[in-house]
């Protein structure tokens, strides 16, 4: 088979991990990426992920010569549909398909159904695939449900629960569930919708959704995790009393 031909959009710290399984596989070919970061700009994309320079140099945008090469890029930005869909519609009418860890575009239909549909339609038009994928949300909490009851005669009732230790995650994952805020900082944070899990709504709609169930309403409880002692990450130190990350629960 011939290798699939890769353009890496988004160079930050998951960007960064992406490149390095990226250059492990040997049916995949990287051959171009792009980052709006000015300090990236020229540089070796493999160098930036701490891998061995290869001679494909970061670009500021996307132009032809470039998505002429690809059969497909990586989109490791945003993670709203607001904010992902720009920059999906510009690669996808290049002829170049789409995968991405946006968490809302792994299953966008009810919450966003303008713009999955404006995806939807760019993608059939230009005759390219574009799949929102992941972790959570994309395996953990809802594909992953749902194979498993498809061996089910009957479901009443699903419940999935997480827990992690974001100490060792990326600072931006940390600044997401709040960890090291201020309770004031925090409560405005949640209502600005900029701490929460991000998808863990379009979780629950695919797996109702693989069931058949026909949903109402979907409800987010979002509570501040506070640390029982003093507790510190590589980029954070959080004293007891402090917010330590978020628990969030999701109802329908």
């Amino acid at each position: 088979m011939n290798p699939i031909k890769v353009i890496q959009i988004g160079m930050g710290p998951l960007g960064q991990k992406t490149v390095k399984y990226l250059l492990e596989r040997e049916n995949i070919e990287l051959v171009g990426a792009v980052d709006v970061n000015p300090e990236l700009i020229g540089e070796d994309v493999a160098k930036v992920a701490g891998c061995d320079p290869i001679g494909v140099l970061i670009q500021a945008s996307l132009d032809d010569d470039i998505c002429a090469k690809a059969d497909c890029a990586i989109l490791t930005t945003v993670s709203t549909m607001e904010a992902i869909t720009p920059q999906i519609l510009d690669v996808v009418s290049r002829g170049v398909s789409v995968v991405s860890t946006c968490e809302e575009l792994f299953y966008p239909w009810d919450e966003s159904p303008g713009l999955a549909k404006a995806i939807d339609s760019a993608a059939k038009e230009n005759q390219v695939a574009v799949v929102g994928t992941g972790i959570n949300p994309g395996f953990l909490m809802d594909t992953l449900p749902s194979f498993l009851t498809a061996v089910c005669q009957s479901v009443e009732s699903v419940k999935v629960s997480r827990y992690q230790n974001a100490a060792f995650r990326r600072l931006p994952f940390q600044k997401k569930i709040g960890a090291g805020q201020t309770h004031e900082a925090f409560a405005e944070l949640v209502t600005q919708k900029r701490i929460r899990h991000v998808g863990l709504t379009e979780s629950v709609q695919l797996i109702a959704n693989s069931l058949g169930w026909k949903l109402s309403r979907t409800e987010d409880i979002i509570q501040p995790v506070i640390a029982e002692e003093a507790v510190a990450s590589s980029e954070i130190s959080i004293a007891a009393g402090g917010i330590a990350g978020v628990q969030q629960l999701s109802l329908i």
